[in-house]
């Protein structure tokens, strides 16, 4: 087995990791009803208040095992860029320094969302008098989150438009089908499937969208390179 098949199977090893690492953090329902404390705070949770009957354990392993699998999709990285071997070298370098860069910042915000978790399960068992200083907690805690969303989204987008660009116009190791296969394609298919899907399969994976992505991204660019 050489170099690119192990790191191809290493993403993928990866990017199933991260996944179950998103379910454990984010896949729950709440009815903020059912929780009189957090209704004030219905705007600011937007959504957050998900983590408020998430066991603190589930959600610590939750973001570890995202860490801990952030090398393995690195591996990844270094696999598609071998892939585009033919390519302009420019082209190639920044693909792999956006993907590589984003998912440096994407391991500090899957992370981060323990901490989201638990200043909303802090903000359900205090007293209401003591609320303030949790909401000013959470809310620095989303502007941290929204300030590194925002250019990990970019990276992805741009880099996944690199790709598919540099497999369309270079001869590369990659069928020219693969240009059609990116994290953001990719994501935007999920999105379209959870449309479709039965709720007890997309309800479970509920938070894994990109990371499901990338699942499919390298099991694509594995297969098309296992016998370069």
């Amino acid at each position: 087995m050489n170099t690119i098949q192990i790191t191809g199977l290493l993403a993928i090893l990866g990017a199933i990791l991260y996944a179950i690492g998103d379910t454990f953090l984010l896949a729950n329902k709440v009815d903020i009803n059912n929780y009189p404390k957090l209704i004030p705070f219905k705007k600011l949770l937007s959504d957050s208040e998900k983590f408020v009957s998430i066991p603190s354990e589930k959600m610590m392993w939750g973001a570890l095992i995202g860490v801990f699998a952030t090398p393995l999709v690195l591996a990844g990285f270094w696999h598609v860029y071998q892939g585009l071997s033919g390519a302009n070298e420019v082209l190639r370098a920044i693909t792999l320094l956006l993907f590589g860069i984003a998912s440096v910042i994407g391991t500090f915000v899957h992370g981060s969302f323990f901490y989201a978790g638990e200043y909303v399960k802090a903000l359900n068992a205090v007293s209401e008098d003591s609320q303030n200083v949790i909401v000013e907690l959470f809310t620095r805690h989303r502007k941290v989150l929204i300030i590194t969303y925002a250019p990990l989204l970019i990276m992805i987008i741009i880099a996944s438009g690199l790709f598919s660009v540099t497999v369309i116009t270079s001869q590369t190791l990659f069928p020219t089908w693969m240009a059609a296969i990116n994290p953001v394609t990719m994501t935007i298919v999920w999105l379209l499937l959870k449309r479709i899907l039965p709720a007890f399969i997309t309800d479970p994976l509920e938070g894994a969208g990109f990371n499901i992505a990338y699942f499919v991204f390298f099991v694509c660019t594995t297969t098309t390179l296992w016998n370069s």
